[in-house]
């Protein structure tokens, strides 16, 4: 019976730290902070953070359904291309920093985040280009893009890692009880 309980625990708090990063995902994807031309969303820090955590069906609910439904709500052009985008980040973080060099999560977590990084600014400049039918506008819009992924990955990184938040979900939240 024990063992019963324990995994309809971790399942619980499975599905709980999933719905809450996708909330968190949802809300930063609802206001961006302004730049000169243009704003600079914050929901990739979300992105990255869960994705470190959190398995790869977990990260892609919060990394591309996350940012599909704060679209939806908040500006439906780009929703499909934040799916796809956001969600190919969210698994690729989290294959590297669960399966790939299991002895040294940072470094993974770190490749991780570099190549998300990479795939968010390139679906976003793709998905631009396609959805306004227009070159420039993913052109111009692509130093924003890039300073996203780069706050994104980088303050993703410090929550996990620096503050302990990778440490409270698997030593706390997943324990075995």
């Amino acid at each position: 019976m024990q063992t019963k309980n324990n995994a309809t625990t971790r399942t619980t708090v499975w599905l709980c730290t999933t719905a809450l990063f996708m909330a968190l995902n949802i809300a930063m994807s609802s206001f961006g902070v302004p730049v000169p031309g243009g704003h600079l969303y914050m929901n990739d820090i979300i992105i990255c953070a869960a994705a470190i955590l959190l398995d790869p069906l977990a990260a892609f609910m919060v990394g591309g359904v996350g940012a599909f439904l704060g679209d939806l709500f908040f500006y439906p052009v780009p929703m499909f291309v934040s799916l796809v985008t956001h969600g190919l980040q969210a698994v690729v973080i989290s294959v590297f920093s669960h399966y790939v060099l299991k002895k040294h999560p940072v470094l993974a977590s770190g490749i991780g985040v570099t190549i998300g990084a990479i795939i968010m600014i390139v679906g976003y400049s793709l998905g631009r280009a396609f959805i306004y039918s227009t070159p420039e506008y993913a052109v111009l819009k692509l130093p924003y893009q890039i300073l996203q992924a780069v706050v994104g990955a980088v303050v993703g990184m410090l929550l996990c890692w620096k503050c302990g938040l990778h440490k409270l979900y698997n030593g706390k939240l997943m324990k075995k009880h």
